[in-house]
């Protein structure tokens, strides 16, 4: 397998967490914001709205955000 598709899995492994449990992972940089940590090098940005769980962005570890 592959780098890019062992990421996409981690991602899409993470995501379907988040259903369940959206206040699994810690608060984020930006107000409003979560991040989950999906790899050593890479973040899963999300924000919670009402009942969904919006996924901003996906973020390497060493990128100076938001």
């Amino acid at each position: 397998m592959g780098a890019a598709l062992r990421l996409a899995t981690l991602i899409e492994a993470c995501a379907q967490r988040l259903v369940d449990h959206p206040f699994m992972y810690r608060p984020g940089r930006a107000d409003g914001t979560r991040e989950a940590v999906i790899h050593p090098n890479y973040l899963l940005i999300y924000r919670i709205v009402l009942d969904t769980v919006e996924i901003v962005n996906v973020v390497h570890a060493r990128r100076d955000y938001p």
